[in-house]
């Protein structure tokens, strides 16, 4: 996520490494390659040419403290400005009515399906809401059957009509069977086209104006850099929406639209969308982005996110077993799972401070815990229980059933044994006073 753009603004901050103070001179150097590194991730020419101007602006006022170097400061003064650009605060939603319209909009492509149905089971399992989804696109049938296997997928209801071509008619009905059955959010999926049409916005607009929802949303496609924004603009002239949803940022983000967006229509961006699960939504944080693109991870996400998979019974389970020496592989199993649950590994690897650089370029594929879960399939119910039974012949009939090498098997072995050390390390004074630390952080 934002890779390139981090990089390129940790080379403008190096020029004024070994400076003792701001100048004219070292500053337009340094904001001249900042605001090229923008321009290179699309950013809109007049917000980073205002962007720019007005760090300037607040560099050259600010009083450099003695623990301060001139970089940090500049750094602490773009974090300020790009967490203000992208809308200071998270940015909540409007659910006030009973039952409350989430409208989407946007083009096709651009995720709209997809994200209803992950807004759906978001606010199902963190706002305890009982939602409906509707399928308001006539013109695509792949629409409608996505829409229901999403549906079923999460466990919510989806409305559809086959026999209406209406997508207004098919949009108050659905409400009110919403009221019947006791749905207290409403969530209408529309019809999108590839490029902005007069159809397309008028038949948006005819939704709109006959179900007054209480929330509108545009759904962009964060790849796309400024064709997003100029699509957001004809949108927002329309139907006045009030937010946006990014999708696809697991992908080759320039962050243009990220950075653009908000100053362009003034509506907030609301969630974000960081994988293909239907789990990986995220509330959007503008602070915690900032950090992020400027290469300082978001330690609080990664907090927030392993305190929603960590069951507390279950840990209970393991700190018992590990007191008395009986922590097996069933139990790294689970908590290899409860990993796996917090999201994509290479999103998560951006949260750590640091780790996202000195990963690179490199690719961390989500199926990497495949292989250690074959090889723990492949043991007995007593070679889980007892890992201290495993001798050669054991760990390469293991190998075998497995279809691994007999070097990952004694790989496996090995990290099991070191967490487990860990893991009774944890259990002493230094362990529980680096938990208490870790949850501080939220």
């Amino acid at each position: 996520m934002f890779d390139s753009l981090s990089n390129k603004l940790e080379g403008a901050f190096k020029v004024l490494k070994g400076h003792g103070k701001i100048t004219e001179i070292n500053v337009a150097e340094t904001l001249k390659e900042v605001r090229r590194a923008l321009l290179d991730a699309d950013v809109n020419f007049k917000i980073a040419k205002e962007f720019t101007n007005t760090i300037k602006e607040k560099a050259l006022g600010a009083k450099v403290l003695t623990s301060l170097q001139p970089s940090q400061l500049l750094i602490k003064i773009v974090k300020d400005e790009l967490t203000k650009l992208m809308g200071s605060s998270a940015a909540g939603i409007n659910l006030s009515s009973r039952p409350s319209v989430v409208l989407m909009s946007g083009l096709q492509g651009s995720g709209k399906t997809t994200f209803s149905g992950k807004l759906a089971l978001h606010l199902k399992n963190k706002k305890q809401k009982n939602p409906l989804l509707v399928a308001c696109d006539v013109y695509r049938p792949a629409a409608i059957d996505q829409l229901k296997v999403l549906g079923e997928q999460i466990g919510v209801s989806v409305y559809s009509d086959l026999e209406e071509k209406n997508p207004v008619n098919i949009a108050k009905a659905a409400i009110a069977e919403a009221k019947q059955k006791n749905n207290d959010v409403v969530i209408i999926d529309t019809a999108g086209r590839l490029a902005v049409d007069e159809v397309l916005m008028q038949e948006i607009s005819d939704i709109h104006s006959a179900v007054i929802p209480d929330e509108t949303l545009f759904v962009v496609d964060s790849m796309t850099g400024q064709d997003a924004v100029n699509t957001a603009k004809v949108f927002h002239h329309t139907l006045n929406f009030d937010g946006v949803i990014l999708t696809k940022l697991d992908g080759d983000t320039r962050g243009g639209a990220a950075l653009s967006i908000k100053a362009v229509v003034d509506k907030p961006i609301k969630f974000i969308g960081t994988g293909e699960k239907m789990e990986e939504l995220d509330v959007f944080y503008p602070e915690r982005m900032a950090d992020r693109i400027l290469g300082m991870g978001d330690v609080v996400s990664l907090v927030e996110r392993a305190q929603e998979q960590f069951d507390q019974e279950q840990a209970r389970k393991i700190n018992k077993k590990i007191a008395k020496n009986q922590f097996g592989f069933d139990d790294f199993l689970s908590q290899i799972q409860q990993v796996k649950k917090m999201g994509n590994m290479k999103d998560l690897m951006g949260m750590i401070p640091g780790a996202g650089k000195m990963m690179g370029d490199v690719d961390i594929d989500d199926d990497s815990f495949k292989y250690i879960e074959a090889i723990i399939g492949s043991m007995t119910p007593k070679e889980r229980s007892q890992p201290t039974i495993l001798n050669h012949s054991r760990k390469n009939r293991i190998a075998k059933g497995s279809g691994r090498d007999i070097n990952e098997v004694n790989q496996l072995i090995k990290q099991f044994n070191q967490m487990s050390k860990m893991m009774k390390m944890m259990q002493g004074g230094k362990g529980k006073q680096m938990m208490q630390m870790f949850q501080g952080l939220k």
